[in-house]
């Protein structure tokens, strides 16, 4: 560390809470380990968070974007790096307008307490991953090869995921009071990282006062964005969304059936299949994706209403012409999960296929040429037990 960031951290460090000096001064950041090597430098990229120059605490997020959290990937310097960043969260500094450092950092104009919020958020997601199998395969990116390519995982890794679940329960307290903010950005950036946080099975029993928060603010609401974000919330927390089925706004409808849905299922796979027939109307409901929402929105309805039906039957119709209109979609996110899903415990060649399954492997060869949607998902035809090319499939009908 240079005499110039030494005096530096010394002047910001005066500024911060005990709770953030005492998280740095006393964590042994050597002992860490991030993206690029030693812990060491993390100091330095913490206190710039709270710098007075912009440009600093540009770069400051973009080091723990990049080597911290480096494509989702957790480290042991993660944890305690979370734990400064919850401490930073109420600091002066955090009104200041963060400017994003990558070129694809283009998102709406936010406040430095928005974007760390939302680097909160990434940090709660990727230690929820592999906790709830179920909730991963529900998941827009996930796909049936995960799971056998996780293998024996490295002592460091496992000790990050464990540390960064662990800390669950005071990131969520840091991250709650936020969930009240007049700032939309803070609000909505603070509910997309307590989605995550509240999904650990130690939280809970902090889920019916979130919800309830979020219930009593709802009313008030007038904006689409910000009332669907609650009511996804409020589906992937398991509450009863039954309600808001019926809302106004299709955003909303979708957004309550997204979850895990307790009661009015039928309704709720109706509202998805609905959205669903449109998919370009839906993929332009949310322009900047939601917190937690990445991709096209129509990739995370699909996977909801694949998850949510009973049987492929149910989906045939609306999947079937999916894949039947002869759209170049995105390799695996759109067509490999209705293949999955149409054979979810992988074809058998000693049954005969039903006038489902047939339909929708007619619609995959009338369209490979065009759209590669069987050379372009052949991974996904592997994982469900089927040829891999359109000679083979064509075979089968």
């Amino acid at each position: 560390m240079t005499d110039s960031e030494s005096a530096r951290m010394a002047r910001i460090l005066s500024g911060l809470s005990a709770v953030a000096q005492e998280l740095l001064l006393e964590t042994d950041w050597a002992s860490h380990r991030h993206a690029y090597g030693s812990g060491e430098d993390i100091p330095v990229s913490l206190c710039s968070l709270v710098d007075e120059d912009a440009e600093v605490r540009s770069e400051a997020l973009a080091a723990l974007d990049m080597g911290v959290l480096h494509q989702g990937s957790l480290y042991t310097v993660t944890a305690p790096a979370a734990l400064f960043v919850a401490a930073i969260l109420d600091h002066p500094m955090g009104l200041a307008e963060y400017e994003g450092h990558f070129p694809w950092d283009d998102g709406p104009p936010r406040s430095l307490r928005a974007a760390l919020l939302g680097w909160l958020g990434q940090v709660a997601e990727s230690a929820a991953y592999g906790e709830d199998p179920a909730r991963d395969r529900a998941n827009w990116e996930w796909q049936p090869w995960h799971e056998d390519s996780r293998g024996e995982r490295d002592p460091d890794e496992l000790a990050a995921l464990q540390a960064c679940r662990d800390i669950r329960p005071a990131l969520y307290d840091a991250v709650e009071p936020f969930l009240s903010s007049s700032d939309p950005h803070v609000c909505e950036t603070a509910l997309g990282a307590a989605m995550p946080l509240l999904s650990a099975p130690a939280l809970g029993d902090r889920v019916p006062c979130a919800a309830a928060l979020l219930r009593a603010r709802l009313g008030s609401m007038t904006g689409r964005r910000e009332r669907a974000a609650v009511a996804r919330a409020l589906s992937l927390w398991g509450m009863d969304t039954s309600d808001l089925l019926a809302d106004s706004d299709p955003a909303v409808r979708v957004c309550a059936a997204l979850g895990p849905v307790r009661v009015d299922r039928p309704r709720a796979l109706a509202v998805l299949l609905d959205a669903l027939r449109d998919p370009r109307t839906t993929d332009g409901w949310f322009p900047e994706p939601l917190c937690g929402v990445d991709g096209w929105f129509r990739f995370t309805v699909l996977r909801s209403a694949l998850d949510l039906a009973a049987s492929f039957e149910e989906v045939a119709p609306v999947a079937t012409a999916m894949v039947a209109a002869g759209h170049r979609s995105i390799v695996d996110n759109e067509r490999g999960p209705i293949l999955f899903r149409a054979f979810p415990a992988g074809y058998n060649p000693t049954h005969s296929l039903t006038s489902a399954q047939r339909a929708l492997l007619r619609a995959f060869v009338d369209t490979d040429e065009a759209t590669g949607s069987i050379s372009g998902n052949w991974l996904w035809f592997r994982a469900a037990g089927l040829p891999e090319n359109r000679e083979g499939i064509a075979a089968l009908l």
